[in-house]
């Protein structure tokens, strides 16, 4: 008894074990087991996969054939009507090429018949968005190959336990490193790292000191290396960044959270498929959507649990987006006001604004104002 809470409290529960080395797999593009409801099936990403990994995991499921699992988002863009989870029907003749086109193109050449969705393929997506894949995944029976399990190394996950990750990814935050960082300006900050259960890592940014005992500026800011490192015309990240920092200055101190969520939670890949997309006359929320994702797959547990951590319970928020004040208060943040942080419009980002005003409820109300 004494050995198993030892390795209890060394590793954790089996089961997250089992999901975080299932992510390390999925960023790697290879495969795992998936079990659910007495049925256990064979799952591996389709982006990054060639046709030799493609030949590989039809070998290794035969007699199986494998189909290819989408959102219903995904569906949806193809013209299939779906509520959930549904599966493709993929022949023995195609290519990994064509498999991704299924899964990510604007106007795939063909479209497939609808399969009976699979009880494993929500947790499967869900685990693939946290690896930050495309919400597409090559799945069949798993029989055979978990009778191999041992042999070909696979980690089997339960479908029950994906659902639990991103709790725990909250619940187990904590600070792993901090200092003082002067800015350009002589701005005097302390930039405080977490980390969380999945391995993840934001920053928290204090600006000035900031006073506890009173609501204090809070921006919550997705990471964006486009726009806040290269300065991207595409979007308005890097300016509301800047735009955070000089009024919380002002204001004589207050927080950023620089949250590791790009692409509105999607990662670097699919926004840049997502932009490909919007050259091609998408616009930013449709774009998504054909990928297989929500309007926005943020949540803002572990920024509220930072606050916490920090001692900050009362906020204002530096922010033009209604669903960050709803998931920060959903987290256990009382929220006493709001601050608009409206950047400057230009030829490349007006589409995506006008996008997220119109569609996304973003409170852009000088844009708006512009186009009526």
């Amino acid at each position: 008894m004494v050995a198993d809470s030892g390795f209890a409290a060394l590793f954790g529960s089996a089961e997250h074990i089992a999901v975080d080395r299932g992510l390390s797999e999925f960023r790697s593009g290879r495969p795992i087991l998936i079990a659910n409801t007495g049925r256990t099936e064979l799952v591996m990403p389709v982006d990054g996969m060639d046709d030799a990994r493609l030949a590989s995991f039809r070998q290794v499921c035969a007699p199986a054939a494998p189909y290819l699992a989408v959102t219903a988002r995904r569906a949806c863009a193809l013209g299939l009507a779906a509520s959930g989870p549904v599966g493709l029907a993929i022949g023995d003749e195609e290519s990994a090429a064509a498999i991704l086109a299924l899964a990510a193109d604007a106007d795939p050449k063909r479209v497939p018949a609808l399969l009976p969705p699979s009880a494993a393929a929500a947790a499967a997506i869900d685990l693939a968005k946290l690896a930050h894949r495309l919400p597409a995944l090559l799945m069949a029976d798993g029989g055979t190959a978990r009778k191999s399990a041992g042999k070909l190394s696979l980690v089997e996950v339960a479908a029950e336990a994906v659902g639990q990750v991103r709790h725990a990814a909250s619940a187990s935050l904590a600070v792993v490193a901090e200092s003082n960082v002067p800015l350009s300006g002589g701005l005097a900050t302390r930039f405080v790292v977490f980390r969380d259960g999945i391995g993840g890592s934001s920053v928290a940014v204090i600006i000035g000191r900031p006073d506890l005992a009173r609501p204090v500026p809070v921006r919550l800011h997705s990471s964006c290396l486009t726009g806040d490192v290269f300065g991207s015309r595409r979007c308005d990240c890097g300016d509301q960044l800047r735009l955070a920092v000089g009024r919380i200055d002002q204001e004589g101190g207050g927080i950023i959270l620089y949250l590791e969520q790009e692409g509105r939670g999607v990662g670097l890949a699919n926004k840049m498929r997502a932009y490909a997309l919007q050259d091609a006359g998408l616009d930013t929320i449709d774009a998504n959507a054909t990928l297989g994702f929500d309007d926005d797959e943020r949540g803002y547990g572990v920024a509220g649990g930072m606050l916490r951590l920090l001692g900050c319970k009362q906020v204002r928020l530096l922010t033009n987006n209604p669903a960050k004040l709803d998931g920060l208060a959903q987290a256990g943040i009382e929220i006493v006001g709001r601050v608009p942080l409206h950047g400057p419009v230009n030829a490349d980002n007006r589409r995506y604004l006008t996008a997220k005003a119109t569609r996304a409820g973003h409170k852009l109300d000088h844009l708006l104002g512009a186009l009526t």
